[in-house]
């Protein structure tokens, strides 16, 4: 399963990205239960946040889902937190 997030906004309006392949991690089982919850989640109003906040694409297989600080669930804050850390 490849993931990718992609981060916007912000204080700075920097964007930052990156992609994460989970065949032959050792938490792949956990990245792709955090990709089934994010996909699951019913899909945010048209929100833009709050000010200074960040907005998150996640693309999980070619499917893409739009988020922004604050509504993101626990288990969207962990799956784009291990995507940003450890994606390349």
């Amino acid at each position: 399963m490849k993931i990718r997030v992609v981060r916007t906004g912000g204080f700075a309006g920097i964007e930052k990205s990156a992609e994460l392949e989970t065949d032959g991690r050792p938490e792949h089982e956990r990245l792709r239960t955090l990709a089934r919850e994010a996909l699951a989640a019913p899909p945010q109003p048209e929100s833009r946040g709050v000010p200074d906040g960040f907005g998150y694409e996640i693309t999980i297989d070619g499917k893409t889902v739009k988020w922004a600080d604050p509504d993101l669930t626990p288990d969207q804050r962990e799956l784009i937190q291990l995507v940003l850390d450890e994606g390349a």
